[in-house]
């Protein structure tokens, strides 16, 4: 082709890319004495193809924004098709990754607002990707290649229930092949902000399937997490445009360019001169509402995987980790920062009461909400004299849990149904001071059937010290003989049934 003259006008001058459907040449418009772009449809292709060629031409012929690519000519010369559209100097989006985030706000709002543009005429693009957008040496974005882009008013060229567009950037709907509007061309944006901040991909399984599957099920990772340079009001930006439910999306891409052009003026530390590439604006815009940030610790996996699902799938929140155990679970909260911790008491290697005061030392913005299936009192008034924001049992509902979260986050105190019955009956039952640590251990002992002597031996005291202690656990928990006391240890829950079953 190249060196060949197309209808007597376009002169074919070199090769600019192939895919598979399409070959595209820069050639010169001898008319205009312009450079235009020649996209030549394969000889090869099926009539759905051809389709959708045309339909990208009816698309892209409705559009003249600075920010897309303009569409010149349509033409079928001797059986071959092509188009005339913009030549577009400079290189695509591709090559920016990563970029600074001042540059992925700047070049956000430009892809955003043109977007808006091609949406108000009702004109969905579908295959937003950094392969599809070009960055002009003076940084304007040109968004190129609308072969997907679906006007409202188009016959589908695809099958129903058919999934197009490129796995790595797909909307949860395209993922589901569930109808599209403007607001699945908005989820990949946010992707394509998310590679741009950060360097990666919010997803990427090598498996098409598990990719799909990430899309529609899993929470993105945090990108202040991957790049801590990026600024707390870019990442909600991005998290908001990355819900799963198109509801908490943007519901325009004209507010999402509207929250970009904010992100420096929210932050107190912009850099200078940033007011001069107008990144700032003086216009009142509604404040981002960013997810919370939810880290699990339970060991019960099953029950610890259900529970992630279920609030991936609620807009309010973002699971950022999980955790097993103790250890592990103190290593991800140090490391992810997350909003609110969902805490387990009984973990393997080390209980949430034995990581709940390290948690509040290192990290006081952190909320900690225990969520667990001990009632007794001990843990419970372990856990929030150890500094929990509030206690909640398993058996609580999705609603209870839900409002819970949110409450712990506000800076709320939560005592689930229950528990505030348990702390205010351990309160009121009697102004005497509750059992110390030496009363304690020895009730466990008396509940584990030991008479005087051996515990004299196991706590290394003397017998009357033994008889003492007794005495003043007695009185405490108003118990005239050692099985009611053992008893009402156990259901104050100064006594716990693990350590009775870890004894030898």
């Amino acid at each position: 082709m190249i060196g060949r003259t197309l209808r007597n006008r376009y002169e074919i001058q070199n090769l600019l890319g192939e895919g598979s459907t399409a070959v595209v040449y820069l050639a010169l418009d001898r008319r205009l004495g312009r450079k235009v772009a020649l996209k030549v449809l394969q000889p090869y292709v099926r009539d759905t193809v051809v389709k959708r060629f045309f339909q990208e031409a009816s698309s892209a012929a409705q559009l003249n924004h600075p920010n897309i690519m303009l569409l010149y000519d349509i033409v079928e010369d001797e059986g071959t098709n092509f188009l005339v559209v913009e030549y577009v100097e400079g290189e695509t989006l591709t090559e920016q990754i990563p970029a600074p985030p001042e540059k992925v706000v700047d070049l956000g709002k430009q892809i955003a607002n043109a977007l808006h543009y091609a949406h108000e005429r009702e004109i969905i693009h579908r295959d937003i990707k950094p392969a599809n957008i070009k960055v002009t040496p003076q940084g304007q974005i040109k968004i190129m290649d609308l072969g997907l882009a679906l006007p409202r008013e188009a016959k589908r060229v695809t099958a129903a229930g058919m999934i197009i567009g490129t796995p790595a950037y797909l909307s949860p709907e395209q993922a589901q092949a569930q109808a599209l509007d403007r607001r699945t061309d908005i989820y990949s944006l946010g992707v394509v902000l998310f590679e741009l901040a950060t360097g990666q991909l919010p997803f990427s399984e090598d498996e098409i399937p598990a990719l799909l599957l990430q899309h529609v099920k899993s929470s993105p990772p945090q990108p202040r997490v991957l790049n801590p340079e990026i600024p707390a009001a870019l990442e909600a930006v991005i998290l908001k445009a990355l819900e799963k439910n198109p509801a908490r999306r943007y519901q325009t891409a004209e507010v999402m360019a509207a929250a970009l052009d904010v992100v420096y003026a929210r932050e107190s530390g912009a850099p200078a001169g940033t007011e001069d590439r107008g990144l700032r604006t003086t216009q009142p815009t509604p404040p981002v509402r960013a997810t919370l940030r939810i880290m699990l610790a339970d060991d019960h996996t099953i029950l610890r995987k259900s529970l992630a699902s279920f609030l991936s799938e609620n807009g309010e929140f973002n699971v950022v980790g999980e955790a097993a155990d103790g250890v592990v679970a103190l290593e991800k909260a140090l490391d992810l920062q997350p909003d609110v911790i969902l805490l387990d008491l009984n973990m393997p290697r080390r209980g949430g009461l034995d990581i709940l005061p390290e948690l509040r030392a290192q990290l006081p913005a952190t909320k900690i909400l225990v969520l667990t299936g001990r009632d007794e009192e001990f843990y419970i008034m372990q856990a929030l004299k150890m500094g929990a924001h509030g206690y909640l049992l398993k058996s609580a509902d999705d609603d209870d849990l839900m409002d819970a979260i949110l409450k712990v986050a506000q800076g709320s105190m939560v005592l689930g149904s229950g528990v505030a019955e348990r702390v205010i009956t351990g309160t009121l039952r009697s102004p005497v001071a509750p059992l110390n640590d030496d009363e304690r251990k020895l009730m466990l002992f008396v509940a584990a059937g030991y008479d005087n002597d051996r515990i004299a031996r196991r706590l290394g005291i003397p017998l009357i010290d033994v008889i003492e202690l007794l005495a003043n656990a007695m009185n405490k928990l108003d118990a005239k003989d050692r099985s009611t006391a053992a008893l009402h240890a156990i259901r104050r829950g100064y006594v716990l049934l693990d350590e009775l079953q870890s004894l030898d």
